[in-house]
């Protein structure tokens, strides 16, 4: 390929850059001179394995009426509320709901055309996937968690056409897998319901391809159709009440929530995604402003949000916090940290209570204590006045008790503001 570079977009606050040597050659010029044809075809080759029996039949069905060019929208929307009365028996709908969904994912109709707009460029798959995968860095860098924790990952997006039921990541059995059992063993049960549920499928399916645009009226037929659908549905459903044919109706009713679930969570997901990148990516680009302290200035007033003021706020004084030598792990790894800092700063400074004007230097330097006048006075009263302050009991001591028990406590003050300074860093380094 020689020194061909592509051009990859990032979001607004990451840097736009050339890509020179992350590109694998082998086999790139194959993909430069084709088209990926991308499709849904794994999932409806996947689905077609479960159309056994009344599935297969509710399929046609689904089918029969999302291509109908004569019923209205109002009325294919009323046909296919009354017939899914039972709706784990509807699994034609399900499927077709499925197929149809991940359809919108491929072609990128699932994203909404922007309003307000003149000639607005309609999404593409390339910039689902792209926005997709800025999501898989940006909220690890937001949120300090992996984006699966704010079910934000590839799957919660893409999941549908990603074999997401066919492959189980985990223990569980996956979602067709366990379909596949339920349905067959229903079928091989050979239940009178079940054909009696599919003749009335193939009466209604019958009906609704006879039906041309200078029918007469046909609502009243059309219904009394639907509601020997719905009615074999309630009986093939009752037919399923008693063991072993229970289980594999919660089957169908378990794995039915869990597809509708995917969907609802990948729609959900894809139809604000453009604005919810942005947005992170905006608020990224905004807090990279703090490092300007005139900025930072502005953005406290100018921001009306009360935790972004405190961000601006605060941020000097966080940002101070912040030392790598201070960043620990566990407990155990604080304590250990504290202890190295607190020898490798030279502490204790002092050791021995009996060199008084070593003690009272040291007083001389603990920011608690107020030296004013200090300069004027003895060792002994240096300590004394530094005991005082500290409320450490003076009475009844003598100066050599007062000065091991005013060095003990300053030593051990030093070994707190190492402890507060690892907090400082951890608060400051901790997204919240």
């Amino acid at each position: 390929m020689g020194t061909a570079q592509t051009k990859v977009q990032w979001p607004a606050h990451r840097k736009t850059y050339w890509q020179d040597s992350m590109t694998v050659n082998k086999g790139f010029l194959s993909l430069v001179n084709s088209s990926p044809n991308f499709s849904n075809q794994a999932l409806e080759n996947a689905v077609d394995v479960l159309k056994l029996g009344w599935v297969d039949k509710s399929s046609t069905l689904d089918t029969a009426i999302a291509s109908n060019t004569v019923l209205t929208d109002s009325q294919k929307t009323d046909l296919k509320a009354n017939i899914n009365n039972v709706s784990h028996i509807n699994l034609g709908r399900v499927f077709g709901d499925l197929i149809r969904h991940s359809a919108t994912i491929i072609d990128a109709t699932i994203i909404p055309v922007q309003t307000g707009v003149s000639n607005p460029t309609p999404s593409t798959f390339l910039e689902i996937l792209q926005n997709v995968q800025t999501l898989q860095g940006l909220i690890p860098e937001l949120f300090g968690v992996p984006a699966a924790e704010k079910a934000r990952s590839v799957n919660d997006h893409l999941g549908t056409i990603n074999n997401i039921f066919v492959e189980s990541t985990d223990s569980t059995r996956p979602v067709f897998t366990v379909l596949r059992e339920a349905i067959q063993a229903i079928v091989d049960a050979d239940l009178a319901t079940e054909t009696a549920l599919e003749t009335a499928y193939t009466n209604l399916i019958n009906f609704i391809n006879s039906v041309v645009s200078d029918s007469t009226d046909f609502q009243q037929t059309l219904d009394t159709f639907a509601t020997a659908v719905a009615t074999a549905h309630t009986n093939f459903n009752n037919a399923l009440a008693a063991e072993p044919l229970l289980t594999h109706r919660n089957s169908l009713i378990e794995m039915r929530e869990k597809i509708n679930v995917q969907v609802s969570l990948e729609n959900s997901n894809l139809v604000g995604i453009l604005s919810f990148v942005e947005t992170l990516s905006n608020n990224i680009g905004f807090a990279t402003l703090a490092e300007d302290e005139t900025l930072r200035g502005l953005m406290s007033k100018v921001a009306q949000n009360k935790n972004w003021q405190t961000y601006f706020q605060d941020y000097a004084t966080n940002k101070n916090n912040l030392n790598p030598v201070y960043t620990t792990g566990s407990d155990s790894e604080k304590q250990s940290a504290i202890d190295a800092l607190y020898t490798n700063s030279g502490l204790p400074d002092v050791r021995d209570p009996l060199d008084l004007k070593s003690v009272a230097d040291k007083a001389k330097r603990d920011n608690r204590i107020d030296t004013a006048g200090f300069d004027l006075l003895t060792s002994e009263q240096i300590i004394t006045k530094a005991c005082e302050q500290l409320s450490i009991i003076t009475s009844n001591r003598g100066i050599y008790s007062l000065s091991e028990a005013l060095l003990n406590n300053m030593n051990k003050h030093d070994r707190d503001e190492i402890a507060r300074a690892l907090d400082l860093n951890e608060s400051a380094s901790t997204l919240d």
